[in-house]
């Protein structure tokens, strides 16, 4: 794949002309308020993962609606009695969920409390999932996939049930007796990427403890230029649907104002370590670079706080990114965070 996106030069100082909606801040402080009016009834049962150096737990919280929603939590076994470690809360790539038990437990390995999330209607590709998404709007007219799920409205759109979910993961996490509830990083690829800036603007001014953000080649930043310029899925699927939907062009861009990561970025106040690829053709790199720009830049909403951030970019690489690469330069970030 060549570099068919900006010069890197071009990228660094690359700002999307995607605008907040006057009422964002509104429409989020509502969807919480609504969401944590459920009880969060996080339950943690230990299960068999035939594993001798970490502890597994099946997870299960109340997300969006009060829907369950699954996840995994590991624990280092050797950890000493009533210690409460730092947690890195984990969201999934597109079309992935939590995965087999032991299937990802490499937080854990390095000293953390780990806490994969599942994603509601996912797991059908990737790594398997057990939650499903039983909102009314998952049956609405749409183009096969997600991206295009309950579009018709802000309100019944399903990334507004996903960033729910992934808000209400924190708490999940935060409230098992093992997890410092001070010490929570957010980490993610693609999809999951996108989840992490959401959740990183979204727990500014509304939900303590989240000390970093981790998104990784994130999807779900720069909604129109995504659509224009990428080749391969998933924002395909949108173009896919407007292609069909011609009126419904402007529509559809205005429900994802209020889910597109450049807006939710500008919330953000913790420190951010973001990764690139430059031959990304399913993120492309203007996107990410998008939403790196933005990220603690505040709004008319939140004032932001300049956050801290960083950002590796991989010249070479399509939508893999840094790969094992990545993950060092995440465990060296996040030894300077703690000390």
């Amino acid at each position: 794949m060549p570099l068919f996106d900006l010069p890197l030069a071009q990228l660094r100082g690359y700002t999307s002309d995607v605008t907040p909606p006057n009422d964002l801040a509104t429409f989020w402080d509502t969807t919480i308020e609504e969401a944590r009016a459920f009880p969060l009834e996080a339950a943690f049962e230990p299960v068999e993962n035939y594993l001798t150096l970490i502890d597994t737990f099946d997870a299960t919280f109340a997300g969006y609606g009060g829907a369950p929603i699954k996840g995994w939590l590991h624990l280092p076994a050797n950890r000493e009695p009533g210690a409460r470690l730092p947690v890195v809360v984990q969201y999934a790539g597109y079309s992935g969920g939590r995965g087999l038990v032991n299937q990802d437990t490499r937080w854990a390995q390095a000293g953390y409390a780990h806490f994969i999330m599942d994603t509601r209607g996912q797991g059908y590709g990737g790594l398997i999932g057990d939650t499903p998404d039983p909102h009314p709007s998952a049956g609405d007219v749409a183009h096969a996939g997600l991206m295009t799920r309950g579009a018709g409205s802000r309100e019944g759109y399903y990334y507004r049930r996903v960033y729910v979910d992934a808000f209400r993961a924190v708490e999940a996490a935060q409230s098992h007796p093992g997890v410092d509830p001070t010490k929570v990083v957010l980490a993610g690829v693609s999809q999951g990427g996108g989840i992490v800036v959401a959740t990183a603007g979204l727990a500014a001014g509304r939900l303590d403890g989240v000390i970093a953000a981790l998104p990784d080649v994130p999807f779900l930043q720069d909604f129109p230029r995504a659509i224009d310029i990428t080749p391969r899925g998933p924002y395909p699927e949108i173009a896919q649907f407007l292609g069909r939907h011609r009126d419904r062009y402007d529509s559809i861009l205005e429900v994802l104002r209020y889910f597109d990561g450049v807006n939710l970025a500008r919330w953000a106040t913790v420190p951010a370590l973001y990764s690139v690829a430059q031959m990304d053709d399913v993120c492309p790199p203007s996107t990410v670079f998008a939403s790196f720009n933005a990220y603690g830049g505040g709004d008319a909403g939140s004032s932001g706080t300049g956050a801290a951030k960083e950002i590796e970019v991989y010249r070479f690489n399509n939508h893999e990114g840094g790969q094992e690469h990545q993950w060092i330069r995440q465990l060296l970030f996040l030894r300077k965070i703690l000390g």
